[in-house]
């Protein structure tokens, strides 16, 4: 099947097998999808629309980083205003270290209200807050305020584009480099759908009030220069806002070189995906294609979430220690996709723990493995964690155990009597 988009499963940052659908199995299964899909969504993922017309695409389940289906995911391409993804991670990573505020004042210079593209034409020397700036960034795409809010987090822009190309690293994209904030065509500033799947994730994951600006249709802002104060509108580039039932984002871009590019975020039942499309031929292509990966995720994917609360032991032995035990939980959340409807309470878990755990110990330290088991295959574990520090035990600490111990014998016989 020419142009057949390819799905395999794999773990971001793992090798697992490629695990291959048939082509049979495939229609049967789309073919079915389409019928329930199509009464209800605009953009319907019908059996030939999995066969994607964009260069490149990608689909991820945001919790676990699994990938589902993929193609040319890892060519370098330009992104256009898919770019502000990476300007709303920083954005966001300096709210929440307390390096910004929503409600400081950010001043336009004459070099971010020159910016042409998308933009809400900001004027040199106007002042708007960060919420603001925020909202014109991920409504409107406003190339202006991403370069205000550049400025202003680092400096200069070409300060912050560095910060930028360092957090890409940091995150694995290997086929990203960044040439500016906003995402205006100039040679050499590309990335890959991997590599904005992979942003898209983090900025999701970890800063998921970033929703409430990229999930509104319309909005205001005022601007106040020395001509006075006025109102402008704006309305959001992802038509899938309107369109689309669960979704949470993210960003759209397109220009001449990157054609029409989309990154598309939705949650559904708990499960939350992720679906990028690069240069796609027209901008419904890009919102049509999106939306099909959408809902071929939806339908096949279940999330398995664990903690390992009411089945691991709550405490290990410590030996050498002033403490005979200490408490431990998982480090972090299991999470594992399944695409193959398997039957999830036959999941086997078990906790190794080290041999002889010694103190000192320091509360976060590693004290064993949670597995996962399925059907005789590992689908994965986690790192077990003591939850307190355990000081090694000395002579001064032991005489005390001692003292303690007899004391408290003494006072259990005297009430026996």
């Amino acid at each position: 099947m020419k142009g057949q988009f390819f799905k395999k499963q794999k773990k971001t940052g793992r090798m697992l097998p490629v695990r291959q659908i048939t082509a049979g199995t495939l229609a049967v299964f789309l073919f079915a999808e389409a019928v329930l899909f199509f009464v209800f969504r605009p953009y319907t993922a019908l059996a030939e629309e999995v066969s994607v017309k964009s260069e490149s695409a990608i689909l991820m389940e945001i919790e676990s980083g699994t990938v589902i289906a993929e193609k040319n995911a890892d060519e370098a391409r330009p992104i256009a205003s898919v770019t502000k993804i990476m300007t709303l991670l920083l954005i966001f990573e300096a709210l929440d270290s307390g390096k910004i505020k929503l409600t400081d004042s950010v001043t336009v210079s004459e070099h971010a209200a020159s910016m042409g593209g998308s933009q809400v034409y900001l004027e040199p020397y106007e002042t708007q807050d960060v919420d603001t700036m925020i909202k014109c960034i991920s409504i409107a795409s406003a190339n202006d305020a991403s370069v205000a809010m550049a400025e202003h987090l680092a400096g200069s822009e070409a300060a912050f584009v560095e910060l930028m190309n360092k957090r890409a690293k940091e995150l694995g994209m290997e086929n990203t480099t960044f040439l500016n904030c906003c995402g205006l065509d100039v040679e050499g500033h590309v990335s890959s759908a991997r590599d904005v799947a992979l942003m898209s994730r983090e900025l999701m994951r970890h800063h998921s009030s970033v929703t409430k600006y990229t999930t509104t249709w319309m909005d205001t802002i005022i601007h106040t220069t020395k001509r006075g104060a006025s109102e402008f509108g704006l309305s959001n580039t992802n038509k899938l806002i309107k369109q689309y039932s669960g979704i949470t984002g993210l960003k759209t871009g397109s220009t001449d070189a990157a054609k029409y590019c989309l990154s598309a975020t939705a949650e559904r039942n708990g499960v939350k995906l992720v679906a990028v499309v690069l240069a796609a031929p027209d901008t419904k292509t890009r919102f049509r294609e999106a939306a099909g990966l959408l809902d071929y995720g939806f339908a096949k994917c279940t999330v398995y979430k664990d903690n390992a609360a009411d089945s691991m032991p709550s405490e290990v032995k410590v030996s050498q220690g002033q403490k005979d035990t200490v408490p431990v939980r998982l480090k972090e959340q299991f999470c594992y996709v399944f695409t193959g409807g398997e039957d999830l309470s036959a999941i086997e878990k078990t906790a190794e723990f080290y041999e002889n755990i010694k103190a000192p110990l320091k509360a976060g330290d590693v004290v064993g493995e949670y597995s996962y088991h399925l059907n005789g295959k590992k689908l994965g574990s986690v790192p077990i964690i003591c939850t307190e520090d355990v000081e090694k035990i000395t002579f001064s600490s032991s005489f005390l155990r001692c003292k303690d111990l007899f004391l408290r014998q003494k006072e259990t016989k005297q009430n026996g009597d």
